[in-house]
């Protein structure tokens, strides 16, 4: 995980926070500026921790158990506690390790495959360890992956990942053409694409799922 840029992230959001407070002791805040930090600070929350964090779960409490008045301090109490623990490294759970180790094994195959000339092979694999990344993904963050007992394809997962917030619409994009290009290769259409795409195909499924734990 890149936590230096997801703690800049929470680090921003408290700055204007600890802002705010300080002009409302002095001169007043309007409801609205509150409202859209407020806003932003329980979109941080879901991206960065995953919707079914206990982060998450303390947000969605706060916001059915307590009145709008204690909102604004409450969820800012859960921030700070999630940029604590996100810079201490406490933040992966055991389960995210093991993933991330067994696909860094997979990853390591496909750049064997790819150095010994098998670019192909290489494609195939790496394109079937992101379609289960996504997978994971989805379940980590309660996001449906079948529908009327049928597997949703990887894509339809990829946009309801991106629709979520769970990661970015660039990195939507990227899955996507990633996506196509392990489906060429899986399908025999090799001369669709070159070794040095799938050399790049390994590299940005490699930071992606880095970037996106499951």
């Amino acid at each position: 995980m890149k936590t230096d840029l997801f703690v800049q992230q929470l680090d921003v959001l408290l700055t204007a926070y600890a802002d705010i407070k300080i002009k409302g002791y002095k001169k007043g805040t309007s409801e609205h500026e509150q409202q859209v930090l407020l806003s932003r600070a329980i979109a941080a929350v879901h991206r960065l921790s995953g919707h079914s964090s206990s982060y998450s779960a303390e947000v969605n409490r706060v916001l059915e158990e307590w009145s709008s008045s204690d909102h604004f301090d409450l969820v800012f109490g859960i921030v700070k506690a999630l940029r604590e623990d996100l810079s201490a490294g406490y933040l992966q759970s055991l389960t995210e390790i093991v993933h991330a180790e067994v696909f860094a094994d997979f990853i390591e195959m496909a750049f064997h495959l790819l150095s010994n000339g098998y670019k192909d092979a290489a494609a195939v694999i790496v394109g079937s360890t992101l379609e289960s990344h996504l997978r994971k993904l989805a379940v980590k963050n309660s996001i449906p992956i079948e529908t009327d007992d049928k597997p949703l394809k990887a894509e339809r997962i990829n946009q309801e990942l991106a629709k979520a917030t769970i990661y970015t619409i660039l990195d939507q994009k990227n899955v996507t053409a990633w996506l196509d290009l392990r489906n060429k290769a899986a399908h025999g259409n090799y001369s669709d694409y070159m070794t040095d795409q799938v050399k790049l195909l390994i590299a940005g499924i490699q930071d992606f799922i880095t970037r996106n734990p499951a």
